[in-house]
């Protein structure tokens, strides 16, 4: 069912040849800043602080408009 140490180290090796150490070492170098870019980006997502909603007096919400009350509408 899973592979051997024997054919691991075998794709290893088909892999290092046909890209070249350098080439995977440059992959592995983006993949680890990719990585510390994330990080560091929920880290200040983390750090802001939500916004509280402000308090509206005499209106009142429709579809998402903020409409203030008449007198007609308070009897």
């Amino acid at each position: 069912m899973f592979p051997g140490w024997m054919q691991i180290a075998l794709v290893v090796l088909l892999i290092v040849l046909l890209f070249g150490r350098g080439k995977i070492s440059g992959l592995m170098g983006d993949v680890a800043k990719g990585i510390t870019s994330f990080r560091k980006g929920l880290k200040d997502g983390l750090e802001e602080e939500p916004e509280t909603p402000k308090a509206v007096e005499d209106q009142k919400t429709i579809d998402g408009e903020v409409v203030k009350e008449t007198e007609k509408d308070k009897a």
